[in-house]
């Protein structure tokens, strides 16, 4: 029996995400107005992909080409940035693979972007030029210090046209999503916990989605599905940096309330007054940024593209991530009720001082009268 021929990569190449915060709200319309003519939106090209609604679709302009060091020597990236309505950016780097390229020789390829120093550096380059081009449409602009990255190998040609059934039997996908290119065999269980959300639509492509990067192949060249996974990971971005924006004003209030609680001041104004009033404003942008970002995409029909988004939710872990705001989003409110009542009963007892030293004003009057005559 004639060996099978090896898995050779003719037409792909490496799509490295590197997303960032930088802002409350990019207005996009404007923002287009300032960048370059060819910035253009988002629009889903699959059939049944009107099914899928993006009420603002993100923005995106190329950033031209720049070198990338890596192991082997530089390589140049086609570099895009998409800007999102709720103060997301990505940055996406375009890595091409060499005609012929193995599926070994791509596994150790992606192994080293997934945690590249370099790539981390020119992603933080290009966002800080981008945050300068287009600071007329931001509002409250910042940089969080962390970004979320994710990474789609993306193959439009493998040599012999495998079918999808054959490439999770041929192939290696699991080691090649976890670049783990030590010698020894992973696991059963492993392999499947890694390969267990994918897709196929015909028999000739497939989408295999973990928590990291995802493998596409994609015969017909549709990037839909890697636009997909970027805004997933957008979202998952935003979700995480109000997380620790709604820790960060819990504990605020915790130390807060414990400063002035035997302050002197207390007896002539409330000394929760200005934390209320704050606490209300950031109840007030949680509510429009989840707002955002949930609306950001809309499913309205059972079909494939939205089964490979829902897919990629359930993978990013992005609904924990959810329920980890909207609870801390809850227990602000909470709080903010606590310190309204405070307010409202300091206000009473000053009213009420007010009143008592009335009285008092108004006998100790009487009584000079009284002793006047």
């Amino acid at each position: 029996m004639a060996a099978e021929a090896p898995l050779l990569f003719d037409q792909a190449y490496i799509l490295c995400y590197r997303t960032f915060d930088v802002a409350e709200e990019i207005d996009l319309e404007r923002a287009r107005r300032v960048l370059t003519e060819d910035a253009r939106r988002l629009k889903l090209s699959r059939e049944n992909s009107q099914y899928l609604q993006l009420p603002n679709p993100p923005v995106a302009y190329e950033l031209g080409r720049r070198p990338l060091a890596l192991r082997g020597g530089p390589v140049t990236v086609d570099a895009t940035a998409r800007l999102f309505d709720h103060g997301a950016v990505s940055i996406i780097l375009r890595v091409p693979v060499v005609p012929g390229t193995t599926w070994e020789t791509l596994t150790q390829v992606a192994d080293e972007l997934y945690d590249s120093q370099a790539l981390e550096d020119l992603a933080l380059e290009l966002v800080e030029g981008v945050r300068r081009t287009i600071a007329p449409a931001v509002q409250a602009s910042h940089l969080w210090g962390q970004n979320e990255s994710y990474t789609v190998i993306f193959a439009e040609r493998i040599r012999g046209e495998p079918t999808a059934d054959e490439l999770l039997t041929r192939a290696n996908i699991a080691r090649l999503l976890l670049g783990e290119v030590a010698s020894a065999d992973l696991s059963a269980r492993e392999v499947e916990a890694v390969t267990q959300v994918r897709f196929s639509y015909t028999v000739n492509d497939l989408v295999v989605i973990d928590w990291n990067s995802a493998f596409v192949y994609e015969p017909s060249g549709s990037r839909d599905i890697p636009d997909l996974l970027e805004i997933a990971n957008a979202q998952l971005l935003e979700f995480r940096y109000y997380d620790e924006r709604l820790d960060a004003h819990i504990a605020r209030i915790h130390d807060e309330v414990q400063a002035r609680r035997n302050g002197w001041i207390a007896l002539l104004r409330s000394p929760y007054r200005n934390l209320a009033r704050q606490t209300l404003g950031t109840l007030v942008d949680l509510n429009e940024f989840v707002e955002r970002v949930e609306n950001s995409l809309k499913i309205i029909g059972d079909f494939y593209l939205a089964k490979v988004y829902e897919g990629a939710v359930r993978r990013m872990r992005i609904s924990a991530w959810q329920a980890s705001v909207t609870r801390k989003q809850q227990l602000l409110a909470q709080t903010y009720g606590l310190l309204k009542g405070e307010v409202d009963i300091d206000r009473s007892h000053l009213l009420e001082m007010m009143v008592v030293a009335l009285i008092v004003l108004e006998l100790a009057v009487a009584l000079a009268r009284f002793i006047e005559h």
